[in-house]
């Protein structure tokens, strides 16, 4: 028998509880075909002798924004500690739109008010722009600071006449706008550069496909496409990936979420109710193994460390903010149900604990009046949660998708926004699988560093940037970590069958790695380097000749 590739002399973890380690591992068509003694007298194309390596199923990123990624890799860094203060920003604001032409836009991304001092203030980016209109996106995405330029682009010269904005804010001195625009309200004047073009939404595809290969992803799950008002870079997002995916530039497996916006009253067609969705009765699932639709995505509220996700209580130091919602609870869980109807997995982003009350309402509705079995909606963060929340989500079936290293990267501020006692119930993550929920592993990227390694330590470990301990009882074992990371990121849409184990049958998505997760100090996981990535049991990243086993194609090995 004629297989396309082995993978030999490795330690293989394939998270298969039947058969859950191994030294060899055959893949024909992009599956794997056998294991061990299952390829003895097997020849192949292409033979890999890892040296020893450890290898483990291909990480599954379950919420990470891939083309936003390499969009905010072309534009002005300002994470800190490379900018490290506010006036280190306006440097660096000054020293990019330097180098542009006069009528450029300048685009900067990543900064975090609570590390660099507050936030920028348009008046002071008016003075280092050089008359050119800015654009600066807080780390989160969920707020952002123009100049006056930019106000002027999108119609309001002077920054006069801008209005306010439900479901977001507008921050004002003395009625004047500041510059920052929380939620919604940055539509008032990213409409003034949006949607990018098609080609650069492509290259910026390409881009965060490079950087998930290099870290060992082998899928990825985009939450929200397509509504350039909310979440998205063009109208024609998709179209986007399919380009891409045409041309051999998008080397991860993806599932893209729609925005909920783009869904629609289609017409009658359903018994008993009409089609809500996208046309021609499209709805989650479409697609192959390479490029499909997932779930609905939706903002119901905002962000922790900038303040404006909807809690219960006000934040710590802040007795007048309890952050907002971004939909009206009604109107809301009016569209959901509606669009569970017809068949949509849903994905809420809901962050503060108001927020999960009104996603666990409007999922429990939808399933009372259109029952549909293993539904799997998600909410993605359930960051603030209290007990009876993660009861009542794991008896509903949902799926909660916390972000692992947030921890480190944005525990600090968000231990600073609740107060130690609020702060036991944030990114919980081993009360979930307690609750008997499935835990899947993601970044946000790039809101936090997209490495799964990187977010495997911190959901092991759990300590803030500073140090401080970041609700330690919800501490995972590096098992379930990686276990999240895999098996349970397939298992949030619908995909544990094709991904997050090896086995005969399954995708032969596959991760090199210098040293095994689960048997280093669990002090040391960040420390681990990705050697090289398979998908469909091609090589498609290697960190460096011969670091990782080269493939070959001299003589077929017996």
């Amino acid at each position: 028998m004629l297989i396309d590739a082995i993978v030999e002399n490795a330690r293989i973890r394939t998270l298969d509880p039947a058969r859950p380690t191994a030294t060899r591992l055959g893949t024909l068509h992009g599956r794997v075909v056998g294991l061990d003694e299952d390829l003895d007298g097997v020849r192949a194309r292409q033979v890999h002798d890892l040296g020893g390596a450890t290898v483990l199923p291909g990480f599954h990123d379950a919420h990470q924004h891939l083309s936003k990624r390499g969009q905010r890799a072309r534009w002005l860094d300002l994470h800190h500690p490379g900018v490290p203060d506010l006036e280190a920003l306006y440097r660096a604001v000054a020293e990019r739109a330097a180098t542009l032409p006069r009528d450029a836009w300048v685009f900067g991304g990543g900064y975090d008010q609570n590390k660099i001092g507050g936030h920028p203030t348009a008046d002071a980016l008016d003075r280092v722009a050089g008359g050119r209109p800015v654009w600066v996106e807080h780390v989160s995405g969920h707020m952002g600071v123009a100049n006056t330029a930019a106000f002027a682009r999108a119609g309001h010269p002077g920054r006069q006449g801008v209005p306010d904005v439900e479901g977001g804010a507008v921050a004002r001195a003395d009625g004047l706008p500041t510059g920052l625009l929380q939620e919604t309200a940055q539509r008032l004047v990213r409409t003034a550069f949006r949607p990018f073009p098609v080609e650069e939404v492509v290259a910026d595809i390409a881009a965060g496909s490079r950087m998930a290969l290099a870290e060992g992803t082998t899928s990825v799950t985009e939450p929200g496409v397509g509504a350039i008002d909310h979440i998205g870079s063009s109208h024609l997002d998709l179209h986007a990936f399919q380009l891409a995916a045409d041309r051999g530039l998008l080397g991860v497996r993806m599932t893209v979420m729609p925005y909920l916006t783009l869904l629609h009253p289609v017409g009658a067609g359903m018994p008993d109710q009409d089609w809500y969705g996208l046309d021609v009765g499209i709805r989650t699932g479409l697609g192959n193994d390479r490029l499909r639709l997932g779930p609905a995505k939706v903002l119901s509220d905002g962000s922790l460390i900038g303040r404006s996700a909807a809690m219960r209580c006000c934040y710590a130091g802040e007795p007048d903010n309890a952050g907002f919602l971004q939909w009206d609870p009604q109107a809301l869980t009016e569209v959901l149900v509606a669009a569970h109807a017809s068949g949509w997995q849903l994905a809420a982003h809901a962050i503060g604990d108001a927020a999960i009350d009104v996603a666990l309402d409007a999922f429990e509705l939808a399933q009372r009046r259109h029952p549909r079995p293993d539904v799997r909606h998600r909410i993605e963060h359930f960051a603030v949660a209290d007990d009876q929340q993660v009861a009542r989500a794991a008896a509903l079936g949902i799926v909660p998708v916390p972000q692992g290293r947030f921890v480190s990267e944005l525990g600090d501020g968000m231990l600073a926004a609740l107060g130690p006692e609020r702060a036991r119930t944030c990114y919980r993550m081993r009360s979930l699988l307690d609750a008997g929920m499935v835990l899947p592993g993601s970044s946000d990227a790039p809101v936090a560093h997209g490495a799964p390694l990187l977010g495997i330590h911190d959901m092991v470990n759990r300590r803030t940037g500073s140090g401080a301990p970041f609700g330690p009882d919800e501490r995972l074992t590096p098992a379930q970590a990686v276990e999240a990371y895999t098996r349970g990121s397939a298992y949030a849409v619908h995909q544990e069958r094709d991904k997050g184990t090896l086995r005969a049958g399954m995708l032969a998505d596959l991760v090199v790695l210098s040293a095994d997760p689960l048997a280093v100090p669990e002090d040391e996981i960040a420390g681990i380097e990705v050697r090289a990535t398979f998908v469909g049991g091609e090589l498609a990243h290697e960190a460096a000749p011969g670091r990782a086993g080269k493939p070959h194609s001299g003589p077929l090995r017996p």
